[in-house]
């Protein structure tokens, strides 16, 4: 029975050396679990804990670290448990690690680690980041095609134990062509004598080695994989990609769109591993465009001036228009956005967007110029002809608000720039520019100024 501690237990056990009491308890809990307990310690007791783990858990629970906290301690042992750490992490993990880690560290760390281990570090270290091959591992399980199921089974139990999943394993040619896979369940239900090659299924799903690693978190998710072969372009099998790292690039592709559709330069770290100066550089640039292009609407604001010292009243519902545009805009662009990451959405669909959005936006418009209108004449106290500029212009600026937030990030991902950039910040902006002309142009009209 496992024995649980909270916090202070343990802190209280690390500083009294009661470490064996310590080992025996977390010998008995998951990984997971124990690396969520270095988030809350210092870097002091972080390097006793990690000494004090049973060396069969030791690399488990390092794969679950942060990379600071990896870092930490990875400098902190000595050649030889930092090669016992990297050899015994899976390849994909061991290079997460080495591209985080300074150069001097790194070859330190490779001088040590066995032959293969470095092969395979080195092997996935030279693909693009970002890539199918820079997230795939190298440990799968392969299986001649000529190979009977006593055969197959005895190779797994062999060289299974060290391999990322066993659960898929891959059928190759004499040339490492991928050219089927099998299951292990499929394994253990045939006989003994039966050939690989017979039922294998060779309806084979297969990313390339170059494939955004986003692209690879889309098929996943359409076909349901728990694990994908990736090939080169000769369609060797070259590695597999499993799905708790696509868990991760959905996060890191989720969050680097919220950033961008918040008018942040995306980063790699999180937020309290950003510097003050750092996150000033993120945010500055589109703080920069987004102001500079805002005097467009103060220009609009002057220009208009002697329609608004006649009719000061237009003045109060200037925020309100444009906040409401800038809104409708908003939720346009975001829907559509999403829609295009998923590939629920193509450029082609752009007529039939156009025309939905167009009856979205004309009931909302009339449900929010009636609304307003009661309001403006019970409350507020307007002449007729001002609730009816006001209005008026809530049902056209809705109509272009919406016509603008579906159609730019079509655009921009036809043009080949990344679509959540033309999110809320960038829409709402032009979305102010045309709200404020379209309640001056009907204002000008209809008040006859």
């Amino acid at each position: 029975m496992s024995v649980e501690y909270s916090m202070d237990e343990i802190r209280d056990l690390i500083e009294n050396r009661q470490y064996t009491n310590l080992r025996q308890a977390l010998s008995e809990w998951n990984e997971a679990d124990i690396a969520a307990v270095f988030e809350k310690l210092s870097t002091e007791q972080q390097i006793k804990l990690f000494r004090i783990l049973p060396k069969t858990m030791a690399a488990d629970v390092f794969a679950y670290l942060d990379i600071d906290t990896q870092q930490t301690i990875i400098t902190s042992l000595t050649d030889r448990e930092a090669a016992n750490i990297i050899n015994n992490l899976m390849a994909d993990d061991a290079t997460d690690l080495m591209e985080e880690m300074p150069a001097g560290v790194v070859k330190r760390l490779l001088a040590n680690a066995n032959s293969e281990t470095r092969r395979d570090i080195n092997h996935l270290l030279r693909y693009p980041e970002d890539s199918a091959g820079s997230i795939m591992t190298v440990e799968f399980v392969d299986l001649k095609v000529n190979l009977t199921v006593k055969e197959a089974i005895e190779r797994i139990r062999r060289v299974g134990v060290d391999k990322e999943t066993i659960n898929i394993c891959y059928v190759l040619d004499s040339e490492r062509h991928l050219i089927g896979t099998v299951a292990l369940r499929y394994l253990l239900l045939r006989n003994e004598t039966d050939v690989i090659g017979d039922f294998m299924n060779d309806n084979i799903i297969s990313v390339n080695t170059l494939t955004d690693q986003e692209e690879v978190a889309m098929q996943f998710s359409k076909y349901d994989f728990t694990a994908m072969p990736v090939v080169d372009n000769e369609n060797r099998l070259v590695g597999i990609i499993t799905i708790d790292d696509v868990v991760d690039i959905m996060r890191e592709e989720a969050t680097e769109d919220i950033e961008k559709m918040a008018a942040i330069v995306p980063t790699d770290k999180p937020y309290m591993r950003t510097g003050v100066f750092e996150t000033y550089k993120k945010r500055i640039p589109w703080l920069l465009l987004l102001m500079i292009s805002a005097t467009v609407t103060g220009g609009i604001i002057t220009r208009y001036e002697s329609a608004l010292s006649a009719y000061v009243v237009l003045t109060a519902f200037i925020p309100m228009l444009m906040d409401t545009g800038g809104n409708a805009g908003g939720q346009a662009s975001v829907t559509i956005i999403r829609g295009l990451s998923l590939n629920e959405i193509m450029f082609s669909d752009m007529p039939k967007v156009i025309w939905k959005e167009i009856r979205v936006a004309m009931l909302c418009g009339i449900t929010l110029a009636a609304t307003n209108f009661i309001k403006l004449m019970i409350i507020d106290h307007v002449t007729l002809l001002v609730a009816g500029v006001v209005c008026f212009t809530l049902i056209v600026e809705l109509f272009f608000a919406k016509l603008v937030g579906c159609t730019l990030p079509m655009f921009a991902e036809k043009l080949g720039f990344d679509p959540a950039v033309m999110a809320s910040p960038f829409i709402t902006t032009i979305v102010d520019a045309l709200s404020l002309m379209i309640y001056f142009l009907l204002a000008t009209h209809m008040l006859g100024l």
